[in-house]
């Protein structure tokens, strides 16, 4: 087995607007400064929140790779140059920016909400050449799952109303009881783990608040925790047939 956990002072952080938004990023930019590079077809994983005003991140461009992004707290708004118009996505709500051949985008995180933003890796020599498109999400369209002390909403897998290009991913936003849980993986993937909220021994490592774990070539894991606690778990191929974003434009040296 291959687990290993990036604690919270080990990532990078990051702010805009003079920290009217704040950032951990389990997988940032190489200027940022973590410790972890993207692998798989996750090449950025941010957590962003306002701690007081609504901000809003200005009008850029994407090219090419799919940005998602899922509502922890609060509301975002989201604004593109194809449907010129403000759109609006609640606690639990999804999007996927299929960016496509190009689309630019502006982002209003409304007064003490908080998000995730994460950045996929399709093949490039294919999205390229397409049309972007965008789909929001409401909460209600993702199943649900409940039992063995857990509850798991499936926002990419079995049943999911989501529709990507980066082939052979499953998101998942588990809520565990307090106790203790075996906790079933495919070994051909990779699996990454943010510990939204509580305290847990996963495998023999402790993990808090905010603390991210990459688990390879094991069929399940253990887990344990004195109180209920929250996963959000992306899993992916370990290995790709094509060259990703990351070893074309952010590490095209180690390519």
């Amino acid at each position: 087995m291959s687990l290993k956990v990036t604690k919270l002072q080990d990532q990078a952080s990051g702010q805009f607007n003079g920290g009217t938004i704040l950032e951990n990023k389990p997988i940032g930019f190489p200027q940022d400064g973590g410790k972890l590079k993207p692998y798989s077809n996750l090449f950025y994983w941010a957590h962003a929140w306002t701690p007081g005003e609504k901000s809003l991140i200005g009008e850029h461009p994407h090219q090419g790779f799919e940005i998602m992004s899922f509502v922890l707290k609060g509301s975002i708004e989201h604004y593109d140059n194809k449907n010129k118009e403000w759109r609006k996505l609640n606690k639990g709500d999804a999007q996927i920016i299929r960016s496509g051949n190009g689309i630019t985008h502006a982002e209003m995180v409304n007064e003490e909400s908080e998000f995730f933003q994460i950045w996929l890796d399709p093949n490039l020599r294919e999205t390229l050449s397409m049309e972007p498109t965008y789909n929001d999400y409401v909460s209600d369209s993702f199943p649900v799952i409940k039992g063995h002390g857990r509850r798991t909403k499936i926002y990419k897998g079995e049943g999911s109303p989501m529709d990507m290009h980066t082939r052979g991913v499953e998101i998942h936003d588990i809520t565990f009881n307090a106790g203790e849980h075996e906790y079933v993986l495919n070994p051909e993937n990779v699996h990454s783990m943010y510990l939204m909220d509580g305290e847990i021994k996963l495998g023999d490592q402790l993990m808090n608040t905010k603390d991210y774990a990459i688990v390879e070539d094991q069929e399940t894991i253990h887990i344990e925790s004195d109180n209920g606690f929250r996963l959000f778990v992306i899993s992916g191929p370990k290995s790709l047939e094509y060259r990703t974003y990351a070893q074309q434009m952010l590490h095209p040296q180690e390519a």
